[in-house]
């Protein structure tokens, strides 16, 4: 539909979470070439504090290697300069808050350095607190407690998408600010531990937060049989439950990823082993009819199908990160605030 795709080149759209394989240029040039506008870039997921810092010097360099398909986040005016730059920027975050250790001074550093995003547990515990597969969830730690006000302080969003149901609505209701489940979808619509309760989505809305709708194959019943349809069906179902203006995408790719790295994904803390790890093909392939960045405008146009009007396929497609964004991250360095 030509109406569709100039509609799509006009809007503004931002990725909850992409965690391909960074530094490589035909995934650069994808999400380029695909029209994304932003994307929350993770970094981390099992690394430690070295680690992290190493994959942050890389990015430092991989900004200007790219420079004609990337350019780095730290404002939501950044976001507006890559739209108009026809650049994809790259916001730098993070899916498990481990690499701070016990020190919450590394929170101040790291947001310094350019990280906008942090998941406070992916799937097992941490000294913050404890993840959505983990064997029992007590909720935040003190040391949790702490984190999620100092990331409040310095504009660092928040994010619970593999984080414990406890855990989750004791970060939703103890943070002071908004936070975000950035990939996952609704419990009661697909019944799977990473995908999220009606309690935690409404309470996250009530306070101003924006959920993901997650396009990662394993997480629905057809796994990767699954089409685009039965994704817009998971939007729907989230609208319908909290409404337009708090609902985005989030989609989980994982672009020219190996299926060692999903071996490594689903180790425990990264280094024991999984006694079973879920089918992945070789090569990584999404959802059928939103396999790359270059099938955003399917989702486009099967929203305006689906009879969302332009303005409310926009938010969907990206206004409603924006608007988080705003709200959450300042305009200037934390350490010239008052």
């Amino acid at each position: 539909m030509a109406d569709a795709d100039a509609f799509y080149a006009d809007a503004i759209v931002i990725d909850g979470l992409d965690t391909s394989k960074w530094g490589r240029e035909v995934v650069y040039r994808t999400l380029r070439d695909g029209g994304v506008t932003a994307i929350n870039a993770t970094i981390a997921i099992w690394d430690d504090y070295e680690a992290v810092l190493h994959k942050v010097t890389r990015y430092l360099e991989w900004f200007d290697e790219f420079s004609e398909f990337i350019r780095p986040v730290r404002t939501a005016d950044d976001i507006r300069a890559a739209k108009a730059e026809n650049r994809t920027g790259i916001i730098l975050g993070w899916q498990n808050a481990a690499p701070i250790g016990n020190d919450l001074g590394r929170l101040r550093l790291f947001h310094e350095l350019g990280v906008r995003v942090i998941q406070l547990t992916y799937n097992e515990r941490n000294l913050l607190g404890n993840g959505c597969y983990e064997r029992a969830d007590d909720g935040l730690s003190r040391f949790g407690l702490a984190a999620v006000a100092e990331m409040n302080r310095l504009g660092i969003l928040i994010d619970l998408s593999h984080v414990g149901d406890r855990t989750t609505l004791d970060a939703i209701e103890n943070s002071s600010g908004p936070v975000a489940i950035t990939h996952a979808n609704a419990r009661s619509h697909i019944d799977h531990p990473r995908n999220k309760t009606d309690e935690a989505i409404r309470l996250l809305v009530e306070r101003g937060g924006v959920i993901g709708a997650n396009a990662f194959p394993m997480f629905f019943e057809r796994g990767f049989e699954t089409g685009l349809d039965e994704y817009l069906d998971a939007i729907d179902y989230l609208v319908q439950m909290v409404g337009i203006d708090h609902v985005a995408i989030g989609t989980d790719f994982c672009m020219e990823q190996s299926r060692s790295w999903f071996e490594w994904l689903f180790a425990s803390q990264g280094k024991i082993p999984a006694g079973d790890v879920a089918f992945t093909p070789e090569p990584y392939r999404h959802l059928r009819g939103f396999e790359t960045p270059a099938d955003w405008v399917n989702v486009a146009e099967g929203l305006l199908a689906r009879n969302y009007s332009e303005a409310d396929t926009r938010k969907v497609l990206g206004e409603n990160w924006l608007g988080l964004f705003e709200r959450v991250w300042p305009g200037q360095p934390a350490s010239s605030r008052g």
